[in-house]
């Protein structure tokens, strides 16, 4: 069976030394033995112990003073002190020095198993969370953002800045599908934030009612179905990041609530009258014009103020045309990974009607278009017959009387297509337009399909 951990006992005692051995052993640890804090240092050098129980009084060099030691070689190595003293403040200097618990004298073998046991779930909760962020970090820094255009360079070389600073707002806009929410996340796990929460929400998700509840948390007995407490995502992002996805559609009385939260940096939850304070980056996000919807009395012009310090303005795909072919070639590699083939050349065909395309879609439509016909090609290349996009953007495709376009029927025909192409199987076709199965059954039956 695998070792649980390794585990080093200083310890002038003899008898302590060999009971907590004999113990640890049989409950799997790997345990080694030292009578003094210049024995334990030199064996910390050559074993690299997961966790030491180290007794405070010592001869010679003393228990407090090996501790930093210990934590200056080893800071993720846990350190239980076992102190014979009845004196506490001892024992509470130990933790303020970073050891991770205490055990009076004298002990019982299996409350000390219980302590390490803890130590070293908490070690190993704290490294898979490390792990965690520093993937996160690398998944959504800034360096995986694929460009050629100047224009799409200023914007991260802004958010960068944004990044770095203590800077509390942001707002970003641009279409749907410019990667706002990849931006946000950037912005995040590239400042000094990245080590706690980052947490989105979209503001048309919820209904007015639950999404106040889902900012702010709500008490006990709020209302009917508040059985119990429960924390918001302000609460719960203290110290890190809140993202707040679509704002321009976010209800007026939240945005009330909203713009007090942002300039007090205080609020109560939900039936509470305790105030909560909390330290949170901001980054808003919309599609929507904003002066537009303050003009239509939908929006705060007080909000837009307070968010609109540093906006930053993603660009739609069109405006940038230089980045689609690399774009797409970094979604060929990535998707490749995923689906287990290898596509990565463009025919010249293709990445011309490509480059000549609108993307109304953006990015978003740029990768589902990519992921559909790395699906159905079985060739080492994507042609323009892999593509969506010909009779998309064919001004021959269907139209009504007088040459206007006709949504009817072009939905009609890209249901069709799609069918076609994923010889009538509903799933894969649902997923060729981008939509769910149950969607696309509900048109084939308006369109008589069914």
């Amino acid at each position: 069976m695998a070792s649980k951990g390794r585990i080093l006992v200083v310890d002038d005692e003899y008898l302590i030394r060999w009971s907590l051995q004999q113990n640890l052993l049989e409950h799997g640890y790997d345990v080694l033995l030292a009578a003094s804090a210049e024995e334990g240092l030199a064996l910390m050098e050559r074993a690299e112990p997961d966790l030491v129980l180290l007794d405070i009084q010592l001869p010679g060099m003393s228990g407090m003073e090996l501790l930093p030691g210990i934590k200056e070689r080893r800071p993720d190595c846990a350190v239980i002190m076992v102190t014979a003293t009845s004196d506490l403040s001892v024992a509470v200097r130990a933790m303020k020095d970073g050891a991770f618990d205490y055990i009076p004298k004298p002990f019982n073998l299996e409350e000390v198993r219980l302590v390490v046991d803890k130590a070293l779930e908490t070690r190993r909760l704290r490294d898979e969370v490390t792990r965690f962020r520093e993937k996160e970090s690398v998944r959504y820094g800034f360096h995986n953002f694929t460009y050629k255009s100047a224009i799409m360079g200023d914007v991260v070389d802004v958010a960068r800045k944004i990044a770095l600073s203590e800077t509390a707002t942001v707002l970003l806009t641009g279409e749907s599908g410019t990667g706002k929410d990849l931006l946000a996340q950037a912005i995040h796990y590239e400042s000094a934030r990245k080590d706690m929460p980052f947490m989105p929400l979209n503001c048309t998700a919820l209904p007015r009612e639950l999404l106040e509840s889902e900012l702010f948390g709500h008490e006990k007995g709020a209302f009917t179905d508040a059985k119990t407490l429960k924390k918001g995502l302000f609460e719960i992002a203290d110290g890190g990041t809140l993202f707040l996805d679509e704002i321009g559609d976010m209800d007026l009385a939240l945005q009330a609530k909203l713009l007090r939260i942002l300039e007090s940096r205080i609020f109560k939850r939900v039936g509470g009258t305790r105030d909560i304070a909390v330290d949170v980056r901001v980054i808003a996000a919309t599609n929507r014009d904003l002066e537009e919807r303050i003009r239509e009395k939908a929006f705060r012009e007080d909000l837009f103020y307070r968010l609109n310090v540093i906006p930053i303005a993603i660009p739609p795909l069109r405006e940038r045309r230089e980045d689609i072919i690399p774009l797409a070639e970094r979604f060929l590699e990535d998707l490749g990974k995923d689906l287990g083939k290898e596509i990565r050349k463009i025919e010249p065909d293709a990445a011309r009607a490509m480059e000549e395309y609108d993307w109304p879609g953006n990015v978003r439509e740029l990768k589902n278009i990519i992921e559909r016909a790395m699906i159905l090609s079985s060739a080492s290349s994507l042609g323009m017959g892999d593509l969506t996009l010909k009779r998309v953007s064919d001004p021959q495709r269907p139209s009504g009387q007088g040459g206007s376009l006709n949504l009817e029927e072009m939905e009609l025909h890209l249901i069709n297509e799609a069918l076609e192409r994923a010889r009538s199987n509903q799933s894969v076709a649902a997923r060729l337009l981008g939509i769910s199965r149950d969607t696309l059954r509900y048109r084939m039956k308006k369109h008589g399909l069914l």
